[in-house]
């Protein structure tokens, strides 16, 4: 999955559109129950203009997924005092900035879309940090996997612990001498 920037605000709103109207559906249905014909009905679009853009309701959601990532990329960059993705600082930026579009990751959880979630961290971990000789893939993949299981479970707490203190937990995970 490639990250791909919109620089055409009405292209980038028309697919917001898409995927919120996907989303508010997912709330009420089963994603495999979903028609297109009901989510352009949603977002205000043709079918045609759907078309354009997405072969599938599943694209669409793969596509906003690439919009959040690429959003996410923007403020890390923005913000240098987060440093490395394994820095507590890093880690608490990140499940601030996913908190965000919690209703998007939260209802794909629900609706059993581990994979689409799974294979867009993953490939964002090898895509940004496969330069990083210091860790192994399988690392980068154990890395992305548990930081994205902890904050859904944080998300269904209700956020029952601050972000700095799941922060922490994540951080003293991976960075023990054991």
């Amino acid at each position: 999955m490639a990250i791909h920037f919109h620089k055409n605000t009405r292209t980038a709103f028309t697919r917001k559109c898409i995927a919120d109207a996907i989303i508010d559906l997912m709330q009420k249905e089963r994603f495999h129950d979903i028609r297109i014909s009901a989510v352009t009905r949603r977002a205000g679009v043709s079918r045609k203009t759907f078309y354009n853009y997405f072969n599938s309701l599943y694209d669409a959601l793969t596509n906003y997924l690439q919009e959040i990532i690429a959003e996410y990329l923007t403020a890390s960059n923005a913000n240098p005092e987060t440093g490395h993705f394994l820095e507590q600082s890093h880690i608490q930026f990140s499940l601030e900035f996913f908190d965000k579009y919690a209703l998007f990751f939260t209802t794909l959880n629900h609706q059993n879309m581990h994979c689409l979630m799974l294979d867009g961290i993953n490939q964002f971990m090898l895509d940004y940090f496969s330069h990083d000789v210091n860790h192994s893939p399988y690392e980068m993949y154990c890395y992305a996997g548990g930081l994205l299981n902890t904050f859904l479970k944080w998300e269904e707490s209700e956020k029952s612990e601050p972000p700095e203190t799941v922060a922490r937990i994540i951080y003293n995970l991976y960075n023990s001498n054991s």
